[in-house]
């Protein structure tokens, strides 16, 4: 069977031309040429199969021949905000593997134990998409800037706002854990179709006076469970829960 090969082109029914790097993987390295039919994802929740009407070194423009609507795995919108790690090969796998599950929005937070300040969002945004069409999605997940923590959650959200901390538990692994854990408390709300956004903190977790800030604000205290998971892991893991939480 021959290989699908999905292209991003988010002008794909206006335009009619792929980005720079789509244009150079078409026509230098798969040879694509004028005629040729390709499938593009506009990266809002179509898929459309095109025709190659110029093809150049440098442009590659496109006739969209039929659309058709992707259809989203899970119900409702997942945001996830988390702590950016210093190691940002974590990051860029978090990144990658979230948007393969399925996720809505990315942000990351600057917290008080935060090792990484800065965090340039250009090669997130690549992984993002290159994640998307491997995948094989319509919907791009939108990819923030980063931002200071208290300006985050003081933000207007419509919808389940959730802080995953480890500040309640026990010393000793048997120990029962005081805070709900997420996957209950998604099922006993039964929320689906609903936005739901989840803060992951650092590796050295929140302070304990931001989780007091968050609850203030409005955000529930959740668990992930037990363990005590990486940066990576457990922002991962809150984005599986609620994915299947929230499946049709």
């Amino acid at each position: 069977m021959k290989e699908i090969h999905l292209f991003y082109a988010p002008e794909a029914t206006t335009g009619g031309l792929l980005p720079p790097e789509e244009a150079g993987h078409a026509i230098r390295v798969l040879r694509l040429r004028e005629g040729d039919h390709i499938f593009v994802t506009d990266g809002m929740g179509f898929f459309h199969e095109a025709e190659i009407t110029i093809a150049s070194p440098k442009q590659c423009h496109i006739s969209v021949v039929s659309s058709t609507p992707g259809v989203q795995t899970w119900m409702g919108e997942i945001h996830l905000a988390v702590a950016p790690t210093k190691n940002m090969d974590r990051m860029e796998w978090l990144v990658e593997k979230a948007t393969e599950i399925g996720i809505n929005s990315f942000s990351f937070l600057n917290c008080q134990n935060s090792e990484r300040r800065v965090l340039k969002t250009e090669r997130i945004t690549k992984i993002v998409i290159s994640a998307m069409k491997q995948s094989h999605k319509a919907h791009l997940p939108a990819v923030n800037e980063m931002t200071d923590f208290k300006k985050f959650i003081a933000r207007p959200f419509d919808g389940k706002r959730y802080i995953a901390h480890c500040h309640n538990m026990g010393e000793n692994t048997e120990a029962a854990n005081n805070l709900p854990s997420l996957d209950t408390l998604l099922r006993q709300n039964k929320v689906k179709n609903q936005k739901v956004l989840i803060l992951i903190g650092p590796e050295g977790d929140f302070s304990l006076d931001e989780v007091r800030q968050a609850e203030a604000a409005g955000f529930q205290s959740i668990s992930l469970g037990r363990s005590r998971l990486r940066t990576e892991t457990a922002a991962l893991a809150a984005v599986h829960i609620t994915n299947l939480a929230q499946q049709p």
